[in-house]
């Protein structure tokens, strides 16, 4: 990471109003059991709280601050509304600092201004698009991801997702306009298992490593193989076969599969 990267992101401090002390389960259910496995040792870090809904409608808003947020692979923008009220936004590729963003049905097409689908014309790239109006943006909140207004259908829209799937979605959901930053993130090298340990990923051990009683490939003498078709640690297939329940009412928005 360089010097001048350093200084905008590290260097930041967060707004306190906006943080919170980010609780570890490390992988536990409300019984105390490990229900994720390969979770723990994560360091202490606060919470940012993200504006997702960008539902401060048709007050402008000026970006303050750009900050690294230990949470997320994206970067944040602090903006400030007119009437003083602080929020953090996803920054977004080609945003700068000083410049004025809205959530508004007459905003202009430019980066980091949020509006209904409907409003949004054809080609033009968005993220952090809501599934249900109101609800909040919950696709395209990655770090460099984005997708592309296609075609107008009634009362859908249909988006190129980074996937590559074609979807249908209601022209009232919200988007943000632009792709957002931090595009070279895929090509960050995590280094050593030290670092992935802090960041609360533990090691995974391979099956054939471990004792007969902890899992199906366990045991035998020496270095052996699976000596089955493979198997989850609790006798499922793992590979191969599919596990997942078909989500019927999600399956009807799509247009082209990604594959």
């Amino acid at each position: 990471m360089s010097k001048a990267k350093t200084n905008i992101f590290k260097s930041a401090e967060p707004e306190k109003s906006l943080i919170y002390i980010l609780k570890k389960h490390s992988g536990r259910d409300n019984t105390g059991k490990i229900s994720v496995r390969h979770q723990g040792k994560r360091q202490k870090r606060y919470y940012r709280l993200i504006d997702f809904k960008r539902d401060k409608r048709d007050i402008e808003a000026k970006v303050v601050q750009f900050e690294y947020d230990p949470n997320r692979n994206n970067h944040i923008a602090l903006v400030e509304y007119k009437d003083g009220e602080k929020r953090y936004i996803l920054l977004p590729k080609d945003l700068k600092i000083g410049d004025k963003i809205i959530s508004s049905d007459q905003a202009e097409i430019k980066v980091g201004n949020a509006l209904k689908l409907k409003n949004i014309p054809l080609g033009v790239v968005v993220h952090n698009v809501e599934l249900y109006p109101g609800g909040g943006g919950q696709i395209i909140r990655g770090a460099g991801t984005h997708a592309m207004v296609i075609a107008k259908e009634g009362r859908f829209v249909h988006l190129k997702l980074p996937s590559g799937e074609i979807r249908k979605f209601l022209g009232n959901c919200q988007a943000t306009i632009g792709q957002l930053g931090n595009i070279e993130h895929k090509e960050e090298v995590i280094g050593n298992a030290g670092r992935k340990i802090l960041m609360g990923i533990r090691p995974t051990v391979r099956g054939t490593a471990q004792n007969p009683r902890s899992h199906p490939h366990g045991g035998g003498e020496g270095k052996v193989g699976e000596g089955m078709h493979p198997k989850t640690p609790w006798g499922k297939p793992a590979r191969g076969k599919r596990t997942r329940k078909r989500n019927k009412s999600s399956n009807q928005f799509i247009i082209q599969r990604r594959k």
